[in-house]
This record gives C-alpha cells, sequence and structure tokens, in this order.
C-alpha cells in the first residue's frame, strides 16, 4: 500500500475517534531533523497516526519535522536516552561517534538493492536493540534511505571529477571514502547542508536523490550521479522510562504502529526512485545513471579502511553481522 493510501485511510479513522473526544493520556514531542515530505517523515506520520488509533486515542504525539523542535540528528541519541525527548526519529550515521554500531547501514557498498538492505536490517537487530537498550531506550522501527550519490554542479563519474571537490556527508564514513578517493569532504548536520550550499560553503552532497529532492537542491546544484554508495537507515527509538510508564495494550498500540509505519517505508522504497528522478528532470537536474565501473570500483577500494577502522571497533560481533548477512544474500 502506497504511504498516502494509507495515511488516508488512518487519518479517516483518527477523524472519529477524534470526534469521540477521547482524551490522550500520553502526549509525546517527535523530532525529525528531516521534512515531512521525505520517506521517513511520511512513515512517521503513518506510525503517530496509527499509534492514535491502535491505543484508542490515548497515545498523541506531535511530529516536529525539519529540526522545528530544536535538535539535529547527532543530538537526538543522547537527548532521548536522558529524556530531553521522549521520542525521536534519528539519522543513525549521524551518531555513530557515540555508538559505532549504527555505522553499519552506511558501509560503502555493503548493499546493492533494496532487499539487500532490509536483509541487513533484519540480520542486524537484534545488535541494535541491544545497544539502544544499554543507552536507556527502545528501538522500535528503521526506514531506509534510497541509495546515496553525489550532487553537485558537474558529473561525478572519475576520481578527476571528483578531486578536491567540497562536499559534505552525514557520517564518518563517507567522509573518509570521499578523502580517501581525493575529495575535500566534510562531515555535516542536514540542518546545515542548504545554508552552506547558499554561501558555498559546500558545492557537493553524497545524499539520495530523495535528500535533494525533498531539500529541492536543483536551486543550487545541476547534477545527481548515482553511485549506490549505501542505502543508510533512520531508526525510531523511545526514551525507557517513557515505554516503562505505559500500560501493556499501550506498548502493544506502539508496536502495532512501527510495523505499519516499517511496512510503508519499505514499500515505498521501490517506486521512491523513479519518482524522486522525475521530479529532478522536471526541475533541471541531469540524472547520471550509468556510473563507469571502473570508477566506483576505485571508491570501493578508497572506503576498504572504513571497514577496518569500524570492525576495529565493534570487534567480532560486526564481523558475525557481516558474515551472517552475507550468508543469506
Amino acid at each position: 500500500m502506497k504511504i498516502t493510501s494509507l495515511l488516508s485511510t488512518i487519518g479517516l479513522a483518527a477523524t472519529l475517534m477524534a470526534s469521540s473526544a477521547i482524551a490522550a493520556d500520553v502526549k509525546w514531542d517527535m523530532a525529525n531533523e528531516y521534512q515531512e515530505t521525505s520517506i521517513h517523515g511520511q512513515a512517521q506520520k503513518v506510525f503517530t497516526d496509527t499509534a492514535m488509533e491502535a491505543s484508542g486515542g490515548s497515545i498523541a504525539i506531535t511530529n516536529h519535522f525539519g529540526g522545528s523542535i530544536g535538535y539535529k540528528s547527532k543530538e537526538h541519541f543522547d537527548a532521548v536516552a536522558d529524556g530531553a525527548l521522549p521520542i525521536a526519529n534519528t539519522s543513525m550515521g549521524q551518531v555513530a561517534g557515540i555508538e559505532p554500531m549504527f555505522l553499519l547501514s552506511s558501509l560503502p557498498f555493503l548493499v546493492g538493492s533494496a532487499d539487500d538492505a532490509q536483509l541487513l536490517w533484519e540480520t542486524a537487530r537484534p545488535a541494535y536493540e541491544e545497544v539502544f537498550a544499554r543507552n536507556n531506550q527502545i528501538l522500535l522501527y528503521a526506514s531506509p534511505w534510497p541509495p546515496a550519490g553525489v550532487w553537485a554542479k558537474k558529473p561525478i563519474t572519475s576520481k578527476a571529477e571528483l578531486a578536491g571537490l567540497k562536499v559534505r556527508a552525514w557520517d564518518a564514513s563517507g567522509t573518509s571514502t570521499l578523502i580517501n578517493a581525493g575529495a575535500a569532504a566534510i562531515q555535516m548536520s542536514w540542518a546545515d547542508v542548504v545554508p552552506q550550499l547558499a554561501s558555498g560553503g559546500i558545492v557537493g552532497v553524497l545524499t539520495s536523490a530523495e535528500g535533494g529532492t525533498n531539500a529541492k537542491f536543483w536551486e543550487h546544484l545541476s547534477h545527481f550521479s548515482a553511485l549506490n554508495y549505501s542505502m543508510s537507515l533512520n531508526m525510531t527509538h523511545v526514551n525507557k522510562d517513557e515505554w516503562d510508564t505505559l500500560s501493556d495494550d499501550q506498548r502493544a498500540a506502539l508496536q502495532t504502529a512501527a510495523k505499519a509505519a516499517s511496512d510503508a517505508a519499505w514499500g515505498a522504497l521501490a517506486s521512491r526512485v523513479s519518482e524522486n528522478y522525475a521530479d529532478m528532470e522536471a526541475n533541471g537536474i541531469t540524472v547520471v545513471k550509468e556510473v563507469p565501473a571502473g570508477f566506483l570500483a576505485e571508491l570501493s577500494v578508497a572506503g576498504e579502511q572504513v571497514y577496518a577502522d569500524w570492525l576495529g571497533k565493534v570487534g567480532d560481533a560486526g564481523q558475525k553481522i557481516l558474515d551472517d548477512y552475507r550468508a543469506a544474500r
């Protein structure tokens, strides 16, 4: 089911419930640094609407998109752990400096398709849950980013074109890989990207077609090179103290909502890329869909140190996830 159709169905149910004047006894604010129109924002609306419906109106979650609540993704993890935020939807690569396991989904060229990305998530979920549990949090669901490439003012199809490019990456994995390949890469929160593009502080962005479309990158850039670098994850996580105050029925309602949101996000992934490309081309972006295999091989070599560094931090647990994923794949 498309996210928009599911939202319409849920919205009707929510309206009917609201008319019965049921007062919510759980009122949470939910942070998300990304836009409401993003795949994560749309899935989050499914989550919050379903939570209201499945809880009989007792759980009301207010969405704060575009960082409007004042927290960036890199601040979400500690804020939820400490209870400053009850719940958040977080780009996990940006908190990998706190917990290195979260770098997994954005390791370079580890997944080659949506099915691969979902398999990796399912393989690693127990390890993710353990990390959240150690940090006073409950993991509810993950939503995927479409494949990442480079937005720039020119095609990026060779190391020569990448050389010296002032490009933003969302985490240490992308930053390291791009630097090793010759770019002048910098790690940067999403909220800072458009201002830096406008000022000339950066002239390229490593992100998905999805991210650039939602932020209207065509106002600053002209090309998207589809590198299929990674398909990283956002995760929705809740403060455990808040979770423990809920009734069994309320916790079950949130699990129902989490499944609905997860299904919506992963289900939308297949069509999202083609929709993004159509929007981009309509707004003057040249989409470079065929990137030379030799250049991708060079980028893969540039990312090898990322794997070594990551395994040095996560140890046998990380190696087991990679082994299990590759065996299942």
